[in-house]
């Protein structure tokens, strides 16, 4: 029974390394000890105490086995079952994220309505609550409130939870207006391989925003007085650079032009929050954002984000892979609209609602039925594109529905360095998905899905679509340590339960 235990922490130990793309020396390097012994490790011929599993789980930034409820969340899949019924989708995970930094500009109180109850968010609330901010769950939960205090203590601030998303990128932009001097940790989030914020600083710096990197922080200056008369050109369209350049924009007190911006959802959220603010935002929705900036913002304002068009989807992908009709409510369709495109040329067989207005005032939503259908590997690669072509985080549902699909798909992930190489962990499930190189991964369909158990990939997306085909595999699954898809989602398995899913959430004993 304890040589059995040391294989199967082995095993845990050895998926934990694959996935951070460690070889057995790298982690032996970190750990203090040989090459050999970490083999040992991984084969379960070697007796391991628990202080070198917390040792090896701290090096891999992955939790290998817990005493105790507050360990990793696992998800125990019973797969092959239809899903049917209708489920909504919940609030954006990026715009919460962006609005919850952006309530750092007002002096006042915030309310944020139906904020996305993920790990993402909680950890930027322990960032607020550390640096002063009070924030409280208000209508039963469902709604956030927001106060800062008079002066933000950022030297108290909770650098473990900075550490653990990479939104805390995010308060570079309305901090430069609070304080001279500031240090904020280095982002983290998903693993997805070397991720530069050098655009961050380009843009900044013309609102006067000088920063250096060491020893694990962001050290932060401000020059006083800035401008950023010209127009601010951004080196990539990225959403949450554009998003750091409205944040700093929206408190500089003079107008800001900034171009080749995205026009992204969250993006727009923002730019419609801004204006729940105070602040005059002009061409929203296009690649040229005019913000009429003001020196300060003192407002109480309540504001209700838009729903979250990868969050649909995912459920969309969910019923395409376990062949189920669902109506998926709430749809941002404008966010959506060359996914679908893309799957009727596949042969999705689906219809939507009239639109109609989401709480924001502004998105458009529709309720989307999707029924089982016969698909057909596409013509064309899939690949991203900024808004509005095809999202990027919609791209790897996209290897799955291909799995499903007849025929050969080439998915081009441009974007990510590391994010097709976890898909090819769908291989484990009875997929076959052949990696040409470190973007872009051949899918051949359709699969016949087989259970399995595996370590969640430490990407989002990617855990999500694994976690699909376990619920089209028939047998049980096991997907361990899923708190990156806690991060995204949430109560994903209660909800996916809800509308025909059988997934059963466990913790180690």
């Amino acid at each position: 029974m304890a040589d059995d235990y040391l294989v199967r922490i082995g095993r845990l130990i050895r998926d934990a390394r694959q996935h951070r793309g460690w070889t057995q020396s790298q982690l032996a390097e970190a750990l203090g000890t040989s090459q050999s012994a970490v083999n040992r490790i991984e084969r379960g011929n070697q007796n391991i105490s628990l202080e070198m599993i917390a040792r090896i789980g701290e090096a891999l930034d992955s939790e290998i086995v817990s005493l105790g409820y507050a360990g990793p969340m696992h998800l125990r899949v019973v797969g092959g079952r239809r899903l049917s019924g209708a489920i909504d989708v919940k609030t954006s995970k990026n715009a919460c994220v962006a609005l919850l930094c952006g309530s750092l500009l007002n002096k006042g109180r915030t309310v944020l309505r139906r904020v996305a109850r993920i790990e993402e968010v909680y950890r930027l609330l322990e960032v607020l609550n550390s640096i002063g901010v009070r924030t409280r769950w208000i209508n039963e939960g469902m709604d956030l409130e927001i106060v800062p205090p008079a002066k933000l203590d950022l030297d108290a601030i909770d650098a473990d939870a900075a550490r653990r998303t990479r939104s805390i990128i995010m308060f570079l932009g309305p901090l430069l207006h609070r304080v001279d001097n500031f240090r904020l940790p280095y982002a983290g989030g998903c693993d997805l391989g070397t991720r530069t914020i050098e655009p961050h600083m380009i843009a900044l710096r013309r609102f006067g925003l000088d920063v250096t990197a060491t020893e694990g922080l962001y050290h932060a200056r401000v020059e006083r007085p800035a401008t950023a008369e010209r127009p601010i050109v951004l080196t990539e369209r990225g959403d949450t650079v554009t998003e750091n350049a409205l944040l700093a924009a929206a408190r500089h007190d003079g107008v800001t032009v900034i171009r080749n911006a995205s026009s992204n959802y969250m993006v727009q959220d923002l730019c419609f929050f801004l204006e729940a603010l105070g602040v005059e935002v002009e061409g929203i929705g296009t690649t040229t954002l005019t913000v009429h900036g003001v020196p300060t913002i003192d407002v109480d304002v309540d504001y209700s984000p838009s729903e979250d068009p990868v969050e649909a989807m995912s459920l969309l992908a969910a019923a395409v892979v376990t062949e189920s009709e669902l109506t998926i409510r709430r749809v941002p369709i404008e966010f959506l609209e060359i996914e679908l495109a893309v799957l009727e040329e596949m042969g999705l067989d689906h219809d939507r609602s009239t639109e109609y207005t989401a709480d924001n005032g502004r998105t458009r939503l529709v309720d989307l039925t999707v029924r089982p259908s016969k698909l057909e590997a596409p013509i064309d690669k899939i690949h991203p594109m900024p808004f509005p072509g095809l999202n990027i985080d919609n791209v790897p549902f996209f290897a799955a529905i291909a799995a499903s699909a007849q025929g050969q798909t080439l998915i081009h992930d441009w974007v990510y360095d590391n994010r097709a190489i976890y898909l090819t962990d769908l291989n484990r499930l009875g997929g076959r998905l052949q990696l040409l190189d470190p973007h872009r991964v051949l899918v051949e369909g359709p699969t016949r899905w087989r259970a399995a158990e595996m370590m969640c990939p430490p990407a989002l997306r990617p855990a999500v679509v694994v976690l699909l085909a376990m619920m089209a595999a028939e047998g049980t699954s096991v997907l361990r340590n899923v708190y990156v898809i806690n991060r995204g989602y949430e109560e994903l398995a209660e909800r996916l339960n809800s509308v025909g899913a059988q997934i059963e959430i466990f913790r180690d004993i």
